[in-house]
Formats: structure tokens, C-alpha cells, sequence
């Protein structure tokens, strides 16, 4: 089937037959096409000597303008930019260009040829051919093709330019969606230097089309990590100054400190420099140069705040606290590769004082060992709080000595005799403590508490369970000391309204801080309430801790990257005294066959690690948005920078680990429908139709980007989808083209509804996918759903999931040819009414290549 418009697809089969032909062919043109200039600047270009390694900045007027060696102090670079350029000019012009067999080459080239009246599908298609080329002659060359620069009219100056910004959107449109197929990058500069109209903003203009000296520097600050590939740093720091060299670290050979405190600070970074066969030295003071420093100043206000200058000579570290220095500790490494750390000086500190993760362990026991493995991936990334919740009405897994029986076998549902014991729990919390993290305990009260019953005979809201809780967190404060306690107090009828008023007075008589859920409880003002419900906002004289829509086991892995990275904590771009932070929550109800399961299913480090970059930096977008937005826009542009960087840290830091996640900013499908299928999802509809897409324009239907789509959230309304009102008893296809470079199988992750791990959800039934009827064609054949090994069998959380989501089943293994593929999706509805609270509807679909990078 043919996807475009047939214009459109014309130009690109061209594209396609170069592409994949043994050889590219060098095009020339009659000099007489070009200028006088353009003469002189080859003429120049072809004399000049060869070098190695360059780093090639190509070509037009705007290209021409940048002093770019002197904009990055790297005479490596060259400029290769000639006035009133084409992408002929270009073309006629590569051998020049891979001759050379640089090292990068950043080509902007195109708006010239819009001017000249040139469509934006033949512009993309000369840009095309030049990716083609360069990738035949040069084939370690890397290609960024950066954007169209926009224009703005309001200067009077080049109207045939500046009358062309819809066809500058169409042509970058059709150089972001092929740089994965034609092997570029594809860098957004227009987004950048854009006002708010997306014009060509004034204070980087004078002409409408040309940038002044600050367009210049912005454009280097939104490529330099492309020109010189830094590191990718996790979460990202306030303020960074990169420098263009990187240093061996062996180079520094004396550790000086002047806090006799930091030995856990000094450990670890003797271990990092053990880890790159290096080591470092205790001193009293530096002498001459190749030392690290850490100094406590007093001019950092935040208390976890830090600065750290890497240059040549010297790395120093200043904090006001430990945990400042560890901080940038935990920065310094992810600097480090290769034996080499990359220069820059660095100022940061985090948005928010809570970032936290809690595991739910009532429910599902998990052993010390996994939990110190998400404790060091927490550190890692700048997280402080471990949330512990201890007791559930599954089991009570928290050691009493003086009630034995809350941690007996026979009171416990699933994992019975597994518990914590004191000496665990001391060991636990010295582990978190050595990595700054505070481990807060809950007591879930005087809900979930069936576990307390069981072996206490009494219901916790009686007079003699009061006594017994109060008794029971006397000994964890005695035994434990922690500074804050979690005591629950949600999902439960209150009958004895002096329950958590007392419980409450009882742990603040004893120095501590007590948080509870928001829903819950009549808990007094001073509390610290944990916001769990989407509708619930803060509260005067209650500091918040926000965990709304931040339930692991309720996402899909490739939403769950999505709606964290939008989530806006606490509703502020910052914390503050009653808008402390956010806790990320995996709550998985149903019982695994085996505790690894609760990382893979949930996806806990793809999504921690988004977490603790939006905990850190703050800002955000909206609480309840699961999709990417549109390309161009601020809120696409930061998720697929951010991605570049997760993907990047999934590659150095999780090969070894759990981490299902894979590069979604580059999948876009076309929506068609809705097609009204009166409550009956077997019906079919033209988009089956083999003949469909040769008589329809595809371009009238909207796009939608991202691996996991919702047509309408299971939570709708409170959570956005990707349709904004999409019709009950109605179908919807979906259109995109895959590229392969050879024919053959691919790993591909297929679903159409996500299982929660909360609720007892029923299996798909034999034969399908799901029971909507939803299907999946690659190339026109119909893929067969999998054969499940609990197909049909009615939900039960004692039952564990094995193969109902992509993440932790063996992929689809789909045949592809070379080429282009083309994959239509069905998706319809009969109902947004699940058949019970256990059977929500979830309209979505999710159908990529796996682990594409």
C-alpha cells in the first residue's frame, strides 16, 4: 500500500531507488546554474589542505555568516557555507565534501530552493540524495541534517523567502520522519531561535532571514552537544558550561579534603578512579596541578546544591553539605569514560527537596539484595527518599519483638515467614543513609490491616488495637529512630474518629514527622499528606508530597516514560515549604511468580530515571498527559532530547539490568476514523481495503506520535489521550511505514491493552489479541495474536501474570521486507463500560520494532 499522497510518494520512490542502489552517483551541473561566488568559495574550498577529522559546517548564506571555529575555539572546524546555495549547488559541490572523509558534517541547506518556488517534497528529496551520497562515499561520516531555519516578515526584507514558512514546516516534517531510515540525525534548530508564533524571533534577526550575533550563539548552544558528543547527563544540571576538551583521569593523582566527614564521599571516588585504572592519593593541600579538591563553602543556599569545574588541571567540588558533594560525585561519574572525563564547570541543585520511589513489599516480599540494587540506581540518580511500605492486608512484614506473631507464617498470605527484621531494617537504612537517602517506614493504619487482625485477633480502630499500634511504633522508634514515619490512613471507614489524631500526637511527642495518604483519614493539620488521587490538590497547612498518576504498575512502559517526563509536581515548576516533592509508587496488587518480575512488568528504571530528571529540574508540562505533542513544538523537542539521553544511559549504565524501553520520538502514525461500528467490533471498514490509500489522501488525517497510543485513557477524562474526544461503539485504523535496511525477521513489541498489575484483570482469549477485535497487518498479511499460556482465564490476583504485556514476553518476530513497510492497525471499541472494575477498557495500541535506539 502506498502511504502519501501520490506526488509526494513519486518523488520519494526516487529517493528510495538511490538510496538502495550499490552506488550513488556524484551529479554535476552546468556551471552557469551557479554564481560567480559560489565559483570562488569552491575554487577556495578545493584548495585548502587536507585534514583529518573535521568537522564540516555546509551550507547556504546562514551557514556562510557563523565564524565557527572561533564560536567553538576549535580550528577543526570548517565552514563550508556559501551564499545563495541550493541543494544542487550542494550536491554539485559533495566530492569536495567526502573527499575529506570528515569526522560530522552539519548541513543546512533548502530555503533558498523553497524561495525559487521548489516544493518541500523535491527539496527533501535533493537533501535526500546528498545523506545518500555523503553515506556512499563517506561511510563514517555521521550526517546531522539540521532544520529550516524559520523566517519572519516583518522586516520588508527577502518576501520570497519569508512568504514560505508553511512549506519550511513541511520540509523539516519530512527530514525529522526519515533520519532514522537514511541514517542522520536530525537536529531542531528552528524550534529554537522561533518566537512564540514560530517566526524567526527578533532578537536574532535583523533582516527576517539572517541571524545577528545572538541567532549565532543560540544556535551553537542547541548543537554544541551534537558537535561534540558530551556526555549524557542524568538529570540534567541547572547550569552547564561544556568545554571541548576531556582529560585522562589519571591525570589527577591527589584527593584533598579539609572535612574529615566526607570518608564516604572520598571512598567512592577512589572507586571511580579505581573502576578507570586510576588512583587517587590523600593529601593536605594541592601542589601544582592534576588534583581533585572538595571545599564546604557557604554561598550554595541549597543544601544539596553543588558546583563542579572540571578543567585540565584540576576537578573541584563545592558543596555546603556531604550530600552536596555527593551529588556531584554521582555528576562526575556519569562525566567519566573511556578513562577520559570531559571538562565543564557545573552548577546545580535540585527543584524539589523530596524525590523519592516507594516499593510496596506487603503485598510481595522482595530481598534485601534487590532492594539495595534500586537503592544504588536511586543514588545514582539524585533520589532521597525510600518509601517503605512495610504492612499491608497481605502480610505484615515488619519484625515486633514484642508482637511476634504480626510476622508469623501462618498470618501471612503470599511469601509466607518473609519479613524484615530489626537487624535488616538497620542494615537497610545504613545503606540508604551512606547514599543520602532517608528510608521512611509505613504502618499502614487503620486500613490494609487484615494482616494485624489476623494475628492480633482485634481490628485495629478498637480501644486494644489503638494500643497495640501505639505500642508497636514506640518500638519502631526505639529501635529504628527514623526521622519521618508513614502511617497511612487511606481506603478505610473510619469508626473511631480519635484513631489517627492519636497515632499522630503519639509519633510527634516523639520527635518524628508523620506523612498519610490524601484521600484518608482525619489526620490533624502539620501532617504531611501524600496526594495519591488525581482529582486531590494540596491543602493549606499540610506540605504535600505528590504521587498522583505516578503508580508503576498502572503504566505501560513506554506511557509511563511519557506521562512522567509531562507530570508537573506538586502543580508548580518548584518545591517550596508546602509543596515538598513527589514519591513514584510501585504498587503491584497482583502476586508475581518471582520478585524480578515487579522490576521488569512495572519497567521501575526506565520510568525512575524520568522521574528523577523531573524531580530534579522541575517544570514540566500537565499532570495527566500521555502523549509526546506534536514535532516543533517545546514539549516534543524536550522529551526527544531527554530520550536521546535515556537511551543513551540505558546503553552505558542497564545492559545487564531491566530496562524495556525503546526510542519512540520517531514514530508517527495516521489516524483514520472514527468509523461508527454500532457496538460490533468485527465490522470492517474501507481502511481494509487494499485499494484505501490510493484513493484517499492520508494527509487530511491527523498524526499522532509515540510507541504506546491511547485513543481514550481508562482513566478519561482526568487523564488526556492522544484523541481528545474520541465517540463510544466506533473504530479507528492506524497508518505508518516501517524502513528496513534488509529483509528478514524483526523483535517487535505488539499490544493493545496494557494489563494493569493491580488488577485482576482477565486474559486475552485464545486467537486474538485482545477481546475488541482489534488486529495488525504488516505488508497486508494479518499477524496472529500469541499463544498465550492463560488464554481466557478469568483474572485472579493470585494468579501471576506471564506473557499478557510486550515487556515481558518474547517479542513478535515479523517479517519485513526491504524497504518500505507498511503496518495498519484496527482498533475499535464497543463500550468504554469494562464488564467490571477488574476489566477496564483500554483503548490503545502499541506496535514498534524493539530496542531500536
Amino acid at each position: 500500500m502506498r502511504l502519501l499522497k501520490k506526488k509526494t510518494a513519486a518523488g520519494l520512490l526516487l529517493l528510495l531507488s538511490l538510496y538502495t542502489a550499490a552506488q550513488v552517483n556524484q551529479p554535476l551541473y552546468p556551471d552557469s546554474l551557479f554564481s560567480t561566488y559560489y565559483h570562488q568559495r569552491v575554487s577556495l574550498f578545493s584548495n585548502l589542505p587536507q585534514t583529518k577529522d573535521d568537522i564540516i559546517f555546509l551550507g547556504n548564506s546562514i551557514t556562510d555568516g557563523g565564524e565557527w571555529n572561533e564560536m567553538f575555539a576549535d580550528l577543526k572546524i570548517k565552514n563550508r557555507g556559501i551564499s545563495g546555495d541550493i541543494t544542487a549547488g550542494v550536491l554539485n559541490r559533495l566530492h569536495e565534501i567526502y573527499s575529506r572523509k570528515p569526522a560530522k558534517v552539519f548541513l543546512l541547506i533548502g530555503t533558498n530552493d523553497l524561495a525559487r518556488n521548489i516544493a518541500p517534497d523535491s527539496v527533501a528529496k535533493n537533501i535526500f540524495r546528498i545523506a545518500s551520497l555523503l553515506k556512499e562515499k563517506s561511510p563514517q561520516t555521521r550526517l546531522f541534517i539540521q532544520s529550516i531555519l524559520p523566517v519572519n516578515g516583518q522586516f520588508g526584507k527577502f518576501t520570497g523567502h519569508t512568504a514560505k514558512r508553511q512549506q519550511i514546516q513541511e520540509t523539516n516534517q519530512l527530514l525529522r520522519k526519515y533520519a532514522d531510515q537514511l541514517g542522520y540525525t536530525y537536529t531542531d534548530i528552528h524550534t529554537g531561535l522561533s518566537d512564540n508564533e514560530g517566526k524567526l524571533s527578533s532578537q536574532y534577526t535583523n533582516d527576517g532571514l539572517h541571524l545577528t550575533g545572538p541567532g549565532y550563539i543560540k544556535w551553537k548552544e542547541i548543537i554544541q552537544s551534537f558537535v561534540y558528543d558530551y556526555p549524557a547527563l542524568l538529570p540534567f544540571p541547572s547550569r552547564v558550561q561544556w568545554a571541548n576538551n576531556r582529560v585522562a583521569l589519571n591525570r589527577f593523582k591527589i584527593l584533598i579534603t579539609e572535612n574529615p566527614s566526607l570518608k564516604n564521599e572520598t571512598r567512592l571516588l577512589q572507586q571511580l578512579f579505581a573502576k578507570n585504572k586510576a588512583s587517587l592519593l590523600l593529601a593536605a593541600s594541592p601542589t601544582g596541578t592534576g588534583f581533585i579538591r572538595i571545599q564546604s563553602v557557604k554561598d550554595i543556599d541549597n543544601p544539596e546544591g553543588y558546583r563542579l569545574i572540571v578543567s585540565p588541571d584540576s576537578i573541584r567540588v563545592e558543596a555546603a553539605t556531604n550530600a552536596g558533594v555527593f551529588y556531584a560525585i554521582q555528576t562526575l561519574t556519569q562525566l567519566v569514560s573511556g578513562g577520559q572525563v570531559q571538562c565543564a564547570a557545573i552548577s546545580d541543585s535540585p527543584a524539589f527537596p523530596i524525590r523519592g520511589f516507594m516499593v510496596d513489599v506487603g503485598r510481595n516480599f522482595q530481598s534485601i539484595k534487590q532492594l539495595k540494587q534500586q537503592i544504588d540506581i536511586m543514588a545514582a540518580y539524585k533520589l532521597n527518599v525510600f518509601h517503605f511500605h512495610l504492612t499491608e492486608d497481605i502480610a505484615w512484614r515488619l519484625q515486633s519483638k514484642r508482637y511476634p506473631q504480626l510476622t508469623a507464617a501462618r498470618n501471612m498470605l503470599r511469601n509466607p515467614g518473609k519479613y524484615y527484621t530489626i537487624a535488616a531494617m538497620k542494615e537497610l537504612i545504613a545503606y540508604c543513609r551512606e547514599r543520602h537517602i532517608t528510608l521512611i517506614p509505613e504502618i499502614d493504619m487503620p486500613g490494609h490491616s487484615a494482616a494485624f487482625t489476623r494475628a492480633m485477633g482485634v481490628d485495629m480502630q478498637q480501644e486494644k488495637g489503638l494500643q497495640i499500634c501505639k505500642n508497636i511504633l514506640r518500638e519502631l522508634c526505639r529501635e529504628l529512630d527514623p526521622p519521618y514515619i508513614h502511617i497511612g490512613g487511606d481506603e478505610v471507614k473510619i469508626t473511631n474518629k480519635n484513631f489517627l489524631p492519636e497515632i499522630t500526637a503519639l509519633l510527634r511527642s516523639l520527635g518524628k514527622k508523620v506523612i498519610a495518604w490524601d484521600p484518608g483519614g482525619n489526620v490533624p493539620a502539620g501532617t504531611w499528606l501524600q496526594l495519591w488521587n488525581g482529582n486531590t490538590t494540596t491543602k493549606e497547612n499540610f506540605p504535600a508530597i505528590d504521587s498522583r498518576h505516578l503508580y508503576l504498575n498502572h503504566f505501560d512502559p513506554l506511557d509511563g516514560v511519557t506521562a512522567t517526563f509531562n507530570h508537573q509536581v506538586c502543580d508548580v515548576a518548584a518545591g517550596s515549604d508546602s509543596k515538598q516533592g513527589a514519591i513514584l509508587c510501585n504498587w503491584p496488587d497482583r502476586k508475581v511468580n518471582n520478585e524480578e518480575d515487579l522490576i521488569t512488568m512495572n519497567a521501575v528504571y526506565p520510568v525512575m530515571l524520568t522521574f528523577a530528571e523531573r524531580c530534579w529540574k522541575g517544570g514540566g508540562w500537565k499532570n495527566y498527559l500521555s502523549d509526546i505533542g506534536q514535532p516543533g513544538t517545546e514539549r516534543f523537542n524536550a522529551f526527544s532530547e531527554f530520550e536521546n539521553r535515556l537511551l543513551e544511559h540505558q546503553s552505558r549504565y542497564f545492559t545487564s539490568l531491566p530496562f524495556p524501553y525503546t526510542r519512540q520520538s520517531n514514530i508517527e502514525w495516521k489516524l483514520i476514523g472514527p468509523f461508527n461500528n454500532q457496538g460490533n467490533t468485527a465490522m470492517s471498514f474501507e481502511p481494509e481495503s487494499p485499494s484505501f490509500p490510493d484513493t484517499v489522501n492520508l494527509a487530511h488525517y491527523q498524526s499522532v506520535f509515540g510507541g504506546t497510543i491511547w485513543l481514550r485513557h481508562f482513566w478519561h477524562p482526568m487523564i488526556q489521550s492522544h484523541l481528545v474526544n474520541a465517540p463510544d461503539s466506533s473504530t479507528y485504523y492506524a497508518i505508518r511505514k516501517i524502513w528496513s535496511t534488509g529483509s528478514g525477521y524483526k523483535d517487535c513489541w505488539i499490544d493493545f491493552n496494557n494489563l494493569s498489575r493491580s488488577t485482576a484483570t482477565d486474559s486475552p482469549p485464545a486467537g486474538a489479541w485482545d477481546d475488541k477485535g482489534s488486529a495488525v497487518w504488516v505488508n497486508g498479511t494479518k499477524l496472529q495474536a500469541p499463544e498465550w499460556k492463560r488464554a481466557g482465564q478469568q483474572g485472579n490476583a493470585e494468579s501471576p501474570l506471564v506473557d499478557e504485556g510486550y515487556a515481558y514476553r518474547k517479542p513478535a518476530k515479523i517479517y519485513f521486507n526491504k524497504g518500505w513497510n507498511t503496518v495498519l492497525i484496527k482498533a475499535p471499541v464497543g463500550s468504554f463500560k469494562g464488564s467490571d472494575w477488574q476489566n477496564p477498557v483500554k483503548w490503545m495500541f502499541t506496535m514498534m520494532p524493539a530496542n531500536q535506539q
